[in-house]
């Protein structure tokens, strides 16, 4: 089977969780060790402050001093997601995190204001003319409320050059396939839901941008060893073994991050809790996600 050229930041990225200590405060020390581990574990690179990472609750203070710790703890490609439903904000933002040495930024689509695909356009080409970093497009409409049109992602990736991916997340495999067949060969599109990952690897995704890679990023890295390799059966394989994982990452009483919180706290690893609004963490999840990762050991 012929593999498509090789995604700039690899194929398995994490999207990281920002540790907190007791005190709900950032643990930046504890961010430099967490992002050692998961490049040693399966991560090819890291993006860092996306909703995993609670960017909702980080001042942007904190998300550039988590920025420039990540960037010095690991030689591993580190995007800044550097998002916002403020143009002008997401600008400062990107200069700031630009600054600092990171290797891309992911850009969210505005939220909650719902803008028009103009306006979505001219969001993204004012970031990406504010700095030469290349840009992943975060398209998420569950949680920003307008889809990007995949027309609006191909002008951009045709007209921006520092436009290089997306992470699609808007779950719709069909429609994937068509932004892939349009888009430019060296434009990757990532996938930004890891139950969805393999079927998207078979319309033409480069890589992923993953929760569940937290914990089982070794697998999902040879998920995508066996499907490049023409062995669709052992990718299968390996999917159904992670689709628990799949399951656990994210529910209605623990929405994402709180299961992977739960789980690096289980591992003996920096995370602390989720900040308001986001948890209580429910009772014996620490307990499930022990489980889980016992399971996949062996």
């Amino acid at each position: 089977m012929a593999t498509l050229p090789a995604a700039r930041f690899g194929r398995v990225l994490t999207a990281m969780i920002t540790p907190f200590d007791s005190d709900g405060r950032i643990d930046l020390d504890g961010a430099q060790q967490l992002a050692r581990w998961l490049v040693d574990h399966g991560s090819d690179g890291l993006v860092v402050n996306g909703t995993t990472g609670e960017s909702p609750t980080l001042s942007s203070a904190e998300s550039i001093d988590l920025f420039r710790a990540v960037r010095q703890a690991v030689d591993a490609p580190v995007v800044a997601g550097t998002g916002s439903n403020d143009t002008a904000h997401a600008i400062r933002q990107s200069e700031a995190a630009a600054g600092i040495g990171v290797d891309g930024l992911l850009v969210v689509a505005p939220y909650y204001n719902k803008p028009s695909q103009a306006g979505l356009d001219q969001h993204f080409r004012m970031i990406a003319a504010a700095t030469d970093l290349p840009i992943i497009l975060y398209d998420i409409p569950g949680r920003t409320g307008r889809k990007v049109d995949t027309d609006t992602i191909v002008r951009l990736a045709r007209e921006v050059p520092s436009i290089v991916a997306v992470k699609d997340a808007a779950g719709s495999p069909g429609e994937t396939s068509v932004l892939v067949a349009a888009a430019p060969d060296d434009f990757a599109v990532y996938s930004g839901d890891d139950n969805l990952t393999l079927p998207l690897l078979a319309v033409g995704v480069r890589g992923t941008i993953s929760v569940a890679s937290h914990w089982a990023g070794e697998h999902i890295h040879a998920m995508f060893d066996a499907f490049d390799a023409g062995d669709v059966a052992e990718a299968r394989r390996i999917n159904q073994r992670l689709l628990t994982s799949y399951a656990f990452e994210s529910t209605l009483d623990a929405p994402n991050p709180v299961p992977t919180k739960a789980m690096l706290r289980s591992l003996g690893l920096p995370a602390g809790e989720c900040r308001p609004p986001m948890g209580p963490t429910p009772a014996g999840l620490e307990v499930e996600a022990k489980e889980l990762w016992d399971s996949l050991q062996d």
